[in-house]
């Protein structure tokens, strides 16, 4: 291994300033046994760079040639499998691991020995050395080969130390003054024997000398001792008189200690006393408040405020502890507790007497006052005290006055949680019942203002308004059922088609625009007046009940009703604290509930009178009613208002759905007469009149796209009911039928311009273009009946390959016969023929359309391209003959002008 060594270092790392330390003849584990050495090296230049480099002989065998190499610093762990046993395998973790068996043991535990030494001498970081022997790392590898091998060089590398410069310069002029320095080493090595020889013996003689000064240095230092002992022996009797002065000294200390002890213990009984005297008292003023103080007017209210905020700071002072022992303490918290329960209670029946007296005092004006309907009051009577002014009572007085009490409802709150609730439930108990009597009389002035009050709507609604009396509002009066349309003739048109309005159980002729508009008035001031409302009341409640200043409170309801009326079982406390709310908007929206709880019946019963009245109605109730539940979502969108409103729009919703629908039965319902010409049907000219109402409500609405899916609804209705009743026309032609109406369809949908409807206007145009050119072509095979029969045989003959020169050879159509048949329509034959085709067209269309002079335009037109067409196969197919019409396109022109104007 010596001579492998030798050559490696020959060969490979003395060519690249490299020292080898370590080797082991290894190979990989678990493969064919291909042997290579491990090297351990170090570079000779500074930086050290440490090294394991791998080697393996070539091919040819005749040198060794370096195979792979890694940095000592990637080395990670060193496994070397057992620690006890001999084992020649061992591993070595670099990127990867990898996993070597050596010649012998001996060589394994070497190479380790000298990772080992290499990683303690020039790496910082330590490396991990696994089923290694502690010996082999602490003790030097025994020697022989492996210690020449791994330790020899690391030994002397350690030994080596360089020469400074000084040394250096020493050396060199000691060699200059020497000649044989370089050429004699063993002269140069005896002239420095010599030189030290001399230099030795000039020490010895400097140290004989110096003996005498030494003799006096040491007798000078036995003097030193000798006064060392005398000081010392007077620092001795020093301390011991000191000592009896620190036991003096000491005792004054604790004297001091104590009496600093004293006066602090005296400073903080000082503090506690202050503390309690500052905190927990209460002035005679105050108490005289909570006692006896006026809750009546303004200075003894504000006298009360003062007195109860000082009380609730004193109860809540945050005690110290050992403070809840002392007996004065104990008897200032009942004395702070009496207080408390004595005014609460005074509070308490003050606040629930100013809830009784101005709710009551309120009720029995009501009572006296016009909004108040008698069931045995005449009708006239009853009518003229409904003409009063459609307006809510404001409440502002009484909240402005209980707002003074808003202080005192807090600190009830945070004192008396139980008495806070029982003010709360009686509040909104005395309330539900004014509101109640009030709401009810605003909507029977309401409905009576919608039903009307002119002389024919006070015969006509008398029966409605006899039963309009009680909060449900229902509807009980006589009504006529809605008889189905029948078309009777032109002159009776527009009166059968205005009833497509009368959506309802009333008769449309009584219904107008101002109807309408006043209907939309009161409706509007309706909701107008219920907003502010219960706006205003939301607020109060709030600021009252201090609603807003805690997220998380006990809703104050009334223990006896629920909101919907009907008498629950009492829940335990645990379920009570289950079913707590969980913010204070959800105690502000269920005390709204129950204070107007007869808000969304009311309503429900004013928007059922408005679609009984007339159905178009909902379009204007819902215009109106999304506006104001968009206003109230801006506003608060979980608010009581927000909500009651948002369910009534969905019952707006519903009888808006309901009138579409209604229309569309109708529609399917029309029946035609079979004795009269059809002309525009009433639902076409219903729904025009629909989607100009509906326009003008919806022109600037949120609820735009209810209308247009209802106007997808309705125009696809009338187009399949228009084709319907084409296909059971009799007495008119089905392409006039389908013509006329979707003529009028277009032009409506061009008027309006309604964006929704774009591809049904271009539907109409397009089936109104077609209809109206399927009527002219067939209207125009009379005239020229015999000859429009002979050339369409001429083209059957053409498209069945008979070649158009060949065609007058046939029998049926030489030229005699084609003679024969243009003989049989001279001009005043074709002119008469016109004539009576005039009329017949006439008479086939209505007069509100005017489509008379387009039908005979087109007419004119396809005429002459048919003569066109007859000349053009006269040309082909009977090429020569000469043969031509007996009338011009002049001719034409003349008869058609002149039959127009006849007429």
């Amino acid at each position: 291994m010596t001579a492998i060594k030798h050559a490696l270092q020959r060969d490979i790392f003395t060519p690249n300033d490299e020292r080898l330390l370590g080797i082991v003849n290894v190979c990989k584990a678990g493969k064919k046994k291909k042997n290579c050495f491990l090297c351990a090296t170090v570079t000779t230049e500074r930086p050290v760079q440490v090294k394991v480099v791998k080697v393996k002989k070539s091919d040819k065998g005749d040198f060794y040639k370096r195979q792979q190499t890694w940095e000592l610093r990637d080395l990670t762990e060193v496994d070397a499998k057992d620690a006890s046993k001999e084992n020649p395998e061992f591993d070595l973790h670099f990127e990867k691991v990898y996993r070597w068996v050596a010649s012998s043991t001996a060589e394994k535990n070497s190479f380790i020995s000298c990772i080992w030494k290499l990683n303690q001498r020039y790496l910082r970081k330590k490396l991990e050395f696994v089923n290694v022997s502690s010996q082999l790392l602490e003790e030097s590898v025994p020697s022989g080969e492996s210690q020449s091998v791994a330790g020899g060089d690391e030994d002397a590398l350690d030994d080596y130390q360089e020469l400074s410069t000084r040394e250096e310069q020493d050396i060199e002029s000691m060699m200059e003054m020497c000649e044989d320095a370089i050429s004699n080493a063993e002269a140069f090595a005896e002239v420095l024997s010599k030189e030290l020889q001399v230099l030795d013996g000039a020490n010895i003689q400097s140290i004989m000398a110096s003996e005498k000064q030494v003799n006096i240095l040491m007798q000078l230092l036995d003097e030193a001792l000798t006064e060392v002992d005398t000081i010392e022996g007077k620092l001795s009797s020093y301390e011991e008189m000191l000592q009896s002065v620190k036991e003096q000294m000491d005792q004054i200390s604790q004297s001091n200690r104590l009496i600093q002890i004293s006066s602090t213990n005296n400073g903080k009984l000082l503090d506690e006393i202050q503390f309690l005297v500052n905190y927990m008292d209460l002035s005679k003023g105050h108490i005289r408040a909570l006692q006896e103080g006026d809750l009546t007017s303004p200075k003894g209210i504000e006298a009360c405020i003062n007195a109860s905020e000082a009380l609730l700071q004193c109860m809540n002072v945050a005690l110290r502890p050992g403070h809840d022992k002392l007996m004065a303490v104990k008897q200032q918290q009942l004395l702070f507790a009496e207080l408390r329960d004595t005014f609460a209670r005074r509070l308490t029946n003050h606040l629930n007497n100013v809830f009784v007296h101005q709710v009551t005092g309120t009720l029995l004006l009501h009572d006296m006052s016009p909004y108040s309907v008698l069931q045995g009051h005449d009708q006239s009577s009853t009518l003229s005290q409904h003409t009063a002014e459609l307006t809510l009572p404001k409440h502002n007085p009484l909240h402005r006055d209980l707002l003074r009490y808003a202080k005192l409802m807090e600190w009830l709150k945070n004192t008396q949680r139980e008495k806070y609730e029982g003010l709360s439930r009686t509040y909104v108990d005395y309330m539900s019942r004014l509101y109640e009597r009030e709401i009810k009389d605003f909507f029977e002035v309401a409905k009576i203002k919608m039903a009307g009050t002119t002389k024919e709507a006070k015969g006509k609604f008398a029966p409605l308004v006899l039963c309009l009396h009680g909060s449900s509002g229902k509807l009980t009066g006589s009504t006529s059922s809605l008889n189905k349309l029948t078309v009777q003739g032109s002159n009776s048109r527009r009166s059968q088609s205005s009833s497509l309005l009368d959506m309802g159980n009333m008769s449309a002729s009584d219904l107008d625009v101002a109807d309408r508009t006043k209907f939309d008035k009161i409706f509007e001031q309706v909701l107008s007046e219920l907003e502010p409302l219960c706006l205003a009341e939301q607020d109060f409640i709030s600021k009252f009940f201090k609603l807003q200043q805690h997220p998380t409170v006990t809703p104050p309801l009334p223990e006896t009703e629920e909101l919907d009326g009907s008498t629950p079982s009492r829940l335990p406390p645990q379920a009570e604290h289950r079913h707590s709310l969980s913010s204070e908007k959800d105690v502000v929206r269920l005390m709204m509930n129950k204070i107007f709880q007869s808000i969304e019946t009311e309503l429900n019963s004013l928007i059922a009178l408005g679609d009984k009245i007339d159905s178009f109605n909902s379009l204007y109730m819902l215009v109106k009613m999304s506006h104001h539940v968009w206003t109230a979502e801006n506003v608060d969108p979980a608010s009581y208002l927000s909500t009651t409103l948002g369910n009534v729009l969905v019952t707006v919703k519903r009888n808006f759905d309901k009138c579409i629908s209604g229309q569309i039965r109708q529609m399917e319902e029309v029946k035609i007469s079979k004795k009269s010409k059809v002309g525009i049907l009433p639902f076409v000219t219903g729904f025009e009149e629909f989607a100009e109402l509906a326009e003008t409500i919806f022109r600037s609405a949120e609820r735009r796209g209810d209308l247009d899916k209802a106007y997808v609804k309705l125009i696809r209705a009338v187009f399949l009911n228009v084709e319907k009743v084409a296909n059971e026309s009799q007495k008119t032609p089905r392409d006039v039928v389908m013509m006329e109406n979707f003529h009028h369809i277009f032009s409506t949908l061009s008027r309006l311009k309604i964006s929704c409807l774009d591809a049904e206007r271009r539907e109409a145009k397009h089936k109104y273009t077609d209809h109206l050119q399927s009527y002219v072509i067939n209207s125009l095979g009379q005239p020229l009946e015999k000859l429009n029969h002979f050339f369409e045989g001429v083209e059957a003959r053409v498209a069945q390959g008979v070649r158009e020169d060949e065609v007058s050879y046939q029998l049926a159509f030489n030229k005699q016969e084609l003679r024969k048949v243009i003989k049989e329509y001279p001009g005043k034959e074709v002119k008469k023929g016109l004539d009576n085709l005039y009329k017949k067209v006439d008479k086939h269309l209505c007069e509100e359309e005017s489509l008379l002079q387009v039908v005979w335009h087109s007419m004119q037109d396809e005429f002459i391209r048919q003569y066109k067409h007859f000349e053009d196969l006269i040309g082909r197919c009977y090429p020569g003959s000469g043969i031509t019409m007996e009338f011009t396109i002049q001719d034409m022109l003349e008869y058609f002008s002149s039959i127009a104007q006849s007429h």
